[in-house]
């Protein structure tokens, strides 16, 4: 089994630390039993870290995994592992955030999670969890208001650390003036073609962890297609070290500091995912790719029905 190294974020136990690799269990076609098979397996290989959230559907079937993980030995408690989820814009109202935590809570079967999200810097008036929502139900979240509802869960014990999900530097910086508890992570798309490089110094600054979604562009999911797996610059480099371009893609997140949520149900790829620590990317490596043209795949834009609005427009305006 590999050991995975692990970074510290703030929590309310002090620094704390976090996997570096986290399974992520985002999906449109697997089922529930699909879902807790697949992380029963990937504690197996290794995985600790196993990022959920309330719009995916998936936190029953992580909660359930977990049990079946303790009731059959693979751990032998739950603060061996590192449980993310976050919060859906439909609760992103400061009265609304501490029950939908609690109801993240029982979907999980838990009494605490580790690290807690605001899923998206907006709030949508709708009450169904599917996309995509009509541009006249999103409208701009009061963020002192809820990050404070955000502080309120991790003081009373419900979620060891607080952060954000797709902020730019200009939305984490509204949060900091007022904030007792700052964000300890924000988790955004990045990979060697959106390699986030101002909003990663920006939060290195502030002591913030940037943690990757879609490290591998997403390849598989409604949204994602196969553009770092087909990038030629990430294959030569591939190639040449006898890795998979994916292994490379990883292994670049890994040198850049940050962390990062792989999502992959097959064993195999769960293994190869895993194996990027014995070796290392050459400066000449890095700077091929550092010269791979820009481009984002997540946009918000995506989410919303219709031409943009000015809110969307200021959450998707690029760094």
């Amino acid at each position: 089994m590999v050991s995975i190294p692990e970074r510290m974020i703030s929590s309310s136990d002090g620094p704390r630390p976090i996997p570096l690799i986290g399974m992520g269990t985002s999906t449109a076609t697997e089922s529930s039993e699909e879902v807790k098979t697949a992380v029963i397996e990937a504690i197996k290989v290794g995985y600790r870290h196993f990022d959920t959230a309330t719009f995916y559907g998936t936190e029953k079937p992580v909660g359930e995994a977990i049990k079946e993980a303790l009731r059959s030995g693979l751990i032998k408690s739950r603060a061996e592992l590192f449980v993310t989820t976050k919060l859906w814009c439909n609760s992103a109202e400061s009265h609304l955030v501490l029950p939908a935590m609690k109801q993240s809570l029982y979907n999980l079967g838990l009494q605490y999670v580790d690290l807690y999200l605001i899923h998206w810097p907006l709030k949508v008036n709708c009450d169904h969890l599917k996309v995509p929502v009509p541009k006249e139900q999103v409208v701009s979240i009061d963020i002192r208001r809820v990050w404070e509802a955000m502080e309120e869960c991790q003081n009373l014990g419900l979620t060891k650390s607080i952060g954000v999900s797709n902020f730019s530097s200009r939305k984490i910086q509204e949060i900091l003036p007022f904030s007792k508890i700052p964000p300890a992570v924000n988790q955004v798309e990045m990979n060697p073609l959106w390699q986030q490089k101002q909003l990663k110094e920006f939060c290195k600054e502030n002591d913030i962890l940037v943690t990757a979604y879609s490290p591998l562009a997403s390849a598989g999911n409604t949204w994602g297609n196969n553009s770092v797996i087909e990038c030629d610059a990430l294959k030569d480099i591939a190639k040449s070290k006898g890795k998979t371009t994916a292994q490379v893609s990883l292994r670049w997140l890994y040198e850049q500091g940050v962390s990062f949520i792989v999502k992959s149900f097959k064993k195999d790829r769960m293994r190869q995912n895993l194996e990027i620590f014995d070796w290392a990317l050459t400066q000449e490596d890095l700077y091929k790719i550092s010269q791979i043209p820009q481009r984002k795949l997540v946009y918000l834009l995506g989410f919303v029905v219709t031409e943009p609005n000015d809110v969307t427009m200021d959450i998707d305006a690029e760094l």
